[in-house]
C-alpha cells in the first residue's frame, strides 16, 4: 500500500527555479527499511551545492534533497523490528528528508531521547555532530588553545565555536557584520572579524598564529587559513562553500583537496592539514550523537535554530541561505503548509 506524499524535487541542476514541490506515492518500506513521517529536516550548504550539482559524489538528478531528519515511525518493512509505530527517531538520511514521508534504512535510525524538542534534535544529527568530530577527534581542541572558525554564525560554525569554548579554547573567527552582536551575546569573549575583508589574516599573525582553523569555504580560503597557523597548527577543511556564497561558477573540489593534503608532505613544516567529512558509517557517529544529546538535555549547550521554512518555502530557503541573520541551524518544517 502506498502513502501519498509531498516532496521537494530537483529535476535538473541549476538555480532556484529548478526546485519544485511535487505530489507522489511512496511505496511501503522494503526489507530492512522503516517509513517515517517527517517532522523536520535539516537545511544547509549541502542543499545549495546539491542543487547546483557540485556536491561530491552526489546522485544525478532528479533527486529529493534533505540530508537529515527527525520524525515518527509509521510502519516497518519486512525484517525490521527495532522501532515501534510512533517512536521519535532521527536519521542522517543523505537524501529524501525534504518530504512529508520517507523510507529509510533501519540501521541508520537513532531514537531521540524522551522529552527532547524535535527542532533541537535536528541540528545535532549533522551540524553539531560534524563539529564534535572536528573538535574532539580531529583537532583535539584543548584548554588554552587559540581556535579560528570561519562563519561562526552558521550552523556548523556556531557548534564549532561553542564546543571549542567548552574545551577551554580562545575562539576567533569571521561572520557577517550583521551577526556580530548575536555572537557577542551568545558567546562572550569571542573575537569576530567581518568576513567581507581580510583584516583577520594580519590580526592572527600578530598574535603568533592559532592552533587550529576550521574552514568550510575551501579553494583560496584554505591557503589563507593555512597562513595563520602557528608553527604546529592544524587546518581542518570541511566544505567547499565559497562558490555558493559568492555566486562564482562551480569548480571541482578535487584540486584544492589534493593541495590541502600535499601540505603535509612538507616535512620541514610543523603545520598540518586535513579534510573532514561526516559519515553515518563512522564508528563515532552514534556515540558522538549520544554525547550531544546529553550536552543538550543537561543544559550545557543551547541549540539555536536560526530559521524554519515550510516545504513550500524551499525556494526562499535557497535564495536566502547566506543572508539569514542570527546564529544556528536552518530547518524545514515538513508538516506545516504555507
Amino acid at each position: 500500500m502506498t502513502t501519498p506524499i509531498r516532496k521537494v524535487l530537483i529535476a535538473e541542476f541549476g538555480d532556484e527555479s529548478k526546485i519544485h514541490i511535487v505530489h507522489d506515492d511512496l511505496p511501503a518500506p522494503p526489507a530492512n527499511h522503516v517509513q517515517i513521517r517527517v517532522l523536520y529536516a535539516g537545511f544547509s550548504g549541502t542543499d545549495i551545492n546539491m542543487r547546483r550539482g557540485i556536491y561530491p559524489m552526489q546522485k544525478k538528478a532528479p533527486i529529493t534533497p534533505g540530508s537529515c531528519l527527525v520524525g515518527t515511525v509509521t510502519q516497518n518493512g519486512p525484517s525490521s523490528s527495532r522501532f515501534q509505530s510512533g517512536d521519535l527517531v532521527c536519521c542522517m538520511s543523505i537524501y529524501d528528508a525534504e518530504a512529508t514521508h520517507a523510507n529509510l534504512p533501519e540501521a541508520y535510525l537513532v531514537l531521540v531521547p524522551v522529552g527532547m524538542d524535535p527542532k533541537k534534535a535536528v541540528p545535532l544529527i549533522i551540524d553539531w555532530n560534524t563539529a564534535y568530530g572536528m573538535v574532539m577527534h580531529q583537532a583535539k581542541v584543548s584548554k588554552g588553545q587559540k581556535i579560528f572558525v570561519h562563519g561562526i554564525s552558521g550552523a556548523v560554525g556556531w557548534a564549532l565555536a561553542v564546543l571549542s569554548t567548552l574545551q577551554g579554547a580562545e575562539v576567533y573567527g569571521t561572520a557577517s557584520s550583521r551577526n556580530h552582536s548575536a555572537i557577542a551575546s551568545g558567546l562572550p569573549g569571542t573575537t569576530v572579524f567581518d568576513y567581507a575583508n581580510k583584516d583577520w589574516i594580519q590580526a592572527m599573525k600578530d598574535i603568533g598564529g592559532v592552533d587550529a582553523v576550521f574552514d568550510a569555504l575551501g579553494f583560496e580560503s584554505w591557503d589563507e587559513s593555512f597562513s595563520i597557523l602557528h608553527c604546529s597548527g592544524f587546518l581542518v577543511g570541511y566544505g567547499g562553500n565559497l562558490p555558493a556564497l559568492t555566486g562564482r561558477p562551480e569548480k571541482s573540489m578535487i584540486p584544492p583537496i589534493a593541495k590541502l593534503f600535499l601540505q603535509n608532505l612538507k616535512f620541514w613544516d610543523g603545520r598540518r592539514a586535513t579534510f573532514y567529512w561526516i559519515s553515518r558509517d563512522r564508528s563515532t557517529f552514534v556515540p558522538d550523537l549520544a554525547a550531544l544529546f546529553e550536552l543538550s538535555q543537561s543544559g550545557k549547550v543551547e541549540i539555536p535554530v536560526k530559521k524554519v521554512f515550510t516545504l513550500d518555502g524551499i525556494r526562499e530557503a535557497h535564495l536566502t541561505w547566506s543572508k539569514q541573520s542570527g546564529v544556528g541551524s536552518i530547518l524545514i518544517d515538513s508538516e506545516k503548509e504555507a
